[in-house]
């Protein structure tokens, strides 16, 4: 069993707990998603290179990869619901993000190329998923292989929620322990 505590620099905001389905909460999960670009944007701005490929926590990625990693698992996120909305429980691809992470597009080009990706792709995703009727959250489903589960969109929208303030998050912890 993984115990996780309040200074656990892995889950700077707690792990993801599953809620049940409210449109109160369907707006802030919605907004964290929309938000997530400006967000991380935020999160980085003004950090040097040495600054960049500092890891976030010891045995972690560097900012630089968490920045690429967030794009990687978004541009996942998106395919995942569009599935979603227009197949019935489609099987999903999972996809190994430590090695997406030390490919040479993660290694090489610079954050500004994920920050603008996730700005347009935000955007869409956002479109997409503001007019998601309140039935389909808990209607409609993804099946994912390696979890041998069917998830929910709503499992979904909370799950990429908390993605986008759990990877800021530990952006903006280094920044305070550092004190950048």
């Amino acid at each position: 069993m993984n115990v996780v505590s309040d200074t656990d620099p892995r889950y700077p905001v707690g792990m993801y707990i599953p809620r049940p389905f409210s449109v109160e909460q369907k707006i802030e999960w919605l907004a964290d998603l929309k938000f997530l670009p400006h967000n991380l944007e935020n999160a980085v701005l003004n950090l040097d290179e040495a600054q960049l490929h500092t890891p976030y926590r010891e045995g972690g990625w560097t900012v630089h990869q968490l920045v690429h990693h967030v794009a990687d698992s978004h541009m996942n996120a998106y395919c995942r619901f569009k599935l979603g909305l227009t197949e019935e429980n489609p099987t999903i691809k999972p996809y190994h993000e430590k090695l997406w992470a030390e490919l040479s597009d993660v290694q090489k080009l610079p954050i500004n190329v994920s920050l603008t990706l996730l700005h347009a792709l935000h955007a869409r995703l956002n479109e997409t998923l503001k007019y998601v009727n309140d039935d389909d959250w808990n209607n409609r489903t993804i099946f994912h292989p390696e979890q041998k589960k069917t998830l929910r969109l709503w499992y979904l929208l909370g799950m990429y929620a908390w993605h986008s303030r759990h990877h800021v998050a530990h952006i903006t912890s280094l920044r305070e322990r550092m004190g950048w």
